[in-house]
């Protein structure tokens, strides 16, 4: 009789972890690391299983899901690398939704009392080819943006000699941070997340494809758990976590 009630005493207090189910996996562009954190820590007090997140450059995440890696959410810095596993039918189609925007901009060390001249072409090379300048590698959205950007203002050729790329733009923030370069290009919620660097400058919206990000559910997950998160994220309440670490809601 006492074994009984123990064993039932036991089921009993496990029944709220169970009734949680298995957290969902997701996938993050390394640019989210503050902000998805705080969405997942929203989504965990509402009573459900906190998400696990691992963050990477999104061409990295990927390609990690090309090579069959289990997760069950997928956010990207671009639509780009969302576009590469949908044309592999590694997504499921119906849940991608763009649901946030960012800003490009070249970041200095709070220290370093540089402005960034976006025009004339001649004055925005002369300072940003002094170097070296941080900028993500190539395959990388924020790299992507930025070399459209420094392009469409007519100064990479005189810049490219002098850029150090780093795996992702938070390790393009980093070598800023650590003063291995100067200045770097990333986004405007990067800055805003470093107690290290400030805005020295932004780049016209215009010079560069829009930055957005996608999230969408993977064709192998199975878990129920990571449908309703993504579908939090992309809910006005779950877009307000973003909101307030700098984000475009869209």
């Amino acid at each position: 009789m006492i074994r009984s009630l123990l064993m039932f005493l036991t089921l009993l207090a496990a029944a709220p972890a169970l009734a949680q189910g298995k957290p969902p996996l997701v996938l993050a562009a390394a640019s989210l690391q503050e902000s998805m954190n705080a969405a997942a820590d929203a989504w965990a007090t509402a009573g459900h299983p906190r998400p696990v997140i691992s963050f990477a450059a999104s061409s990295a995440l990927a390609r990690q899901v090309e090579a069959g890696g289990d997760a069950d959410l997928f956010v990207s810095a671009d639509q780009e690398w969302m576009d590469a596993l949908a044309a592999k039918r590694l997504i499921v189609p119906a849940s991608r939704v763009t649901f946030l925007g960012n800003r490009l901009v070249v970041v200095a060390a709070k220290g370093n009392p540089v402005r960034i001249p976006v025009r004339p072409a001649a004055a925005l090379a002369k300072v940003l080819a002094a170097g070296p300048l941080a900028m993500a590698d190539a395959p990388v959205p924020a790299g992507k943006y930025g070399e459209a950007a420094l392009r469409s203002l007519g100064v990479w050729a005189t810049v490219a000699p002098k850029v150090v790329r780093g795996d992702s733009v938070r390790a393009a923030l980093t070598l800023v941070e650590r003063g291995a370069a100067p200045l770097g290009i990333v986004y405007a919620t990067d800055a805003k997340a470093s107690r290290a660097v400030r805005i020295a400058g932004v780049f016209p919206a215009g010079s560069h494809p829009p930055i957005t990000y996608p999230v969408a559910r993977l064709a192998r997950s199975t878990n129920p758990e990571g449908e309703a998160f993504r579908r939090f994220l992309v809910s006005r309440a779950g877009k307000a976590v973003f909101v307030r670490y700098g984000f475009i809601a869209r």
